[in-house]
């Protein structure tokens, strides 16, 4: 192994480190908010508000990252509308990560039993405090192994941003071997990037789900009374 190539190409891999998580950092921030509004859609069947999400989550989870980051890298300039490559990046992982978080959260509140609820009601809570208060955290607590497989691959799925000239982890990989085709090197130290990206949040994760059984969480979404 070349250690001056590794020398030389590790500042451009740090900057590279740092600028994949501020997208994934954003991009899965906004897949929260928007998977959370979505299934609320649909978990209350509001009229047409809920065909229109059904669309949406149909159309994200079956069109591949790479072509709605080439519709809106490409496309959209084409109508007068051009957005930078960090821009397009975390619009793209916001579109396609908000339809999986929605059916993680749908799952969730689907999982919460109707009683919790009727309790809630009962106790003078308005329904929007119930839903805050009761609903959603025991829906989040339920949904949260799949929040995090989400998660996890919405990161993996930044190694494609390459396409729209953002110099991420994988373009400065591309660079490495095309200029000095030191593949070995590349991949070597585009693998270690990405388990310092990841294997902290699977920790993180990991943790977090401990904690809320240890919290008295089941797996119905309801307090297990302990």
């Amino acid at each position: 192994m070349d250690w001056s190539i590794v020398e030389q190409y590790f500042p451009l891999y740090q900057q590279a480190f740092f600028l994949t998580f501020h997208i994934a950092f954003w991009g899965i921030l906004g897949s929260f908010l928007l998977g959370l509004i979505v299934s609320i859609i649909r978990h209350y069947r509001l009229p047409i508000l809920s065909q229109l999400a059904g669309c949406y989550i149909e159309l994200s989870r079956n069109t591949p990252l790479l072509i709605q980051l080439f519709f809106l890298y490409f496309g959209l300039p084409r109508i007068g509308v051009v957005l930078s490559s960090e821009v397009c990046a975390t619009i793209g992982l916001i579109f396609l990560g908000g339809s999986y978080m929605a059916e993680s959260f749908r799952s969730g509140l689907e999982a919460v039993s109707q009683t919790q609820h009727e309790i809630g009601l009962s106790i003078g809570l308005t329904p929007r405090q119930v839903f805050r208060y009761v609903i959603l955290p025991q829906a989040t607590a339920v949904a949260l192994p799949s929040f995090s497989a989400n998660v996890i691959f919405l990161i993996k799925e930044t190694s494609v941003f390459s396409v729209v000239a953002l110099a991420d982890l994988m373009y400065v990989a591309k660079d490495l071997i095309g200029l000095y085709y030191e593949t070995d090197i590349a991949l070597a130290m585009l693998v270690i990037a990405y388990l310092l990206l990841l294997l902290p949040i699977s920790l993180l994760f990991s943790w977090i789900e401990r904690r809320l059984r240890h919290a008295g969480f089941g797996n119905s979404g309801t307090l297990s009374g302990k």
